[in-house]
């Protein structure tokens, strides 16, 4: 028995959710071989005990195979993830966390951020979910690879779209290839309830929300239909991106949601054929923003050839090569991200019960019947008294 015959039999263990096996993802280390007896480490990313259990199953049997005859699997895993003790209205109430992928404007690399973000978190063991909420740009699917395939109904619900050990959906799974949608704010808002409400979502541990950019309907409509965990801002180096970041942070300020961090796309470059990093865009310049925020950068994601080509391929780096360097930096933001959701939890997590509408349901804010039946005409400079914003 050797260590090499050890690990050819432990590369048959598929890593449970995934098409890859535990000694491709780094897993396995200190191999101890006495004739015919071995153990071995396994540091897995779940907390779920059946995966622990499945993978010393299927280790077990493969060593045996091989010539073992006394098997040692040495498991270690992470904590099981607590329970959410958000508050207020929540139309998906099974689903544990929520995080808000946002960004000022189109254009950073806020899709990709939030499909590889979301791989990183199942990597570490996590069940996640992917809603793809870019109501009128929605390229997720296309990312993952699953652009041709349609959703299936059970019932009254819609089946999430499963790829890459991720539950997704995205209107982009909903409608004909290039068809354009033209609609006003209240069908995006009813658009985002139904994907919470409506998409047969399993028990996730988190939920990652592409928004569509800027600060709109959508992100206070979802804001209003679930309690958010935390919030990203993703952000090129430019000023012009820094810009409108500033305005998405505000916006979590603005609607009680804790910010996680920023996620500084297009942060140098790596050269392909030398692996050498070039600082062409800017990088960092994030750092003063941050502070302002009273926030961190958790990630500075270089420009990486694989990243684009694996985005238009539906073969997303986290996935096709962890060891990337972007990967690395994926998998470091996901547990900075998740470090910070625990100690949420912990302290008695997040309510959204103060961005709740104030008017009459079916009532705008800026209809007349909002407003007293007698009152009189506001004075100038201020509001009118129905929530419209009007002065």
């Amino acid at each position: 028995m050797t260590e090499e015959i050890v690990k050819s039999a432990l590369s048959k263990v598929m890593y449970p959710g995934f098409t890859k096996d535990i000694v491709t993802f780094g897993f396995v280390n200190t191999i101890t071989i006495n004739g015919t007896d071995v153990s071995f480490n396994v540091e897995i990313t779940s907390s779920a005990p059946e995966v622990a259990q499945q993978i010393k199953d299927e280790a077990t049997q493969e060593l045996t195979t091989v010539g073992a005859t006394n098997v040692v699997a040495n498991i270690k895993a992470p904590q099981i993830p607590r329970e959410s003790s958000s508050k207020g209205k929540n139309l998906a109430p099974h689903v544990k966390n929520f995080l808000m992928v946002s960004s000022g404007k189109g254009g950073v690399g806020k899709s990709t951020t939030s499909v590889n973000l979301a791989i990183a978190f199942a990597a570490q063991g996590l069940k996640v979910g992917l809603l793809d909420a870019d109501i009128y740009g929605p390229n997720i699917p296309r990312m993952l690879g699953v652009e041709d395939i349609k959703p299936e109904i059970n019932g009254n619900k819609v089946l999430p779209i499963k790829a890459y050990g991720l539950e997704m959906m995205s209107m982009g799974a909903l409608m004909e290839p290039g068809q354009s949608l033209m609609w006003r704010g209240a069908m995006i808002m009813k658009a985002i309830e139904q994907f919470l409400r409506d998409i047969l979502w399993s028990e996730l541990d988190i939920l990652v929300i592409d928004m569509p950019p800027g600060t709109g309907d959508a992100q206070l409509s979802l804001a209003q239909s679930i309690p958010v965990t935390v919030g990203l801002t993703v952000t090129t180096p430019q000023t012009v991106s820094l810009d409108d970041s500033r305005r998405s942070l505000d916006m979590f300020k603005k609607l009680d949601i804790p910010i996680a961090g920023i996620v500084e796309n297009m942060s140098g470059f790596i050269a392909p054929d030398t692996g050498v990093e070039y600082d062409i865009f800017g990088k960092g310049t994030a750092g003063p923003m941050a502070k302002d925020f009273d926030t961190k950068i958790i990630a500075e994601i270089p420009i990486e050839m694989s990243i684009r080509t694996g985005g238009d391929e539906g073969k997303p780096i986290t996935f096709v090569d962890p060891t990337s360097a972007s990967s690395k930096r994926y998998a470091a933001a996901a547990a900075t991200i998740w470090a910070q959701v625990e100690e949420i939890n912990a302290n008695g997590g997040v309510s959204n019960a103060s961005v709740q509408p104030t008017t009459p349901p079916g009532v705008s804010a800026c209809s007349t019947g909002a407003a007293p039946a007698k009152a009189a005409p506001a004075p100038q400079g201020e509001s009118c008294g129905t929530g419209c914003g009007c002065h």
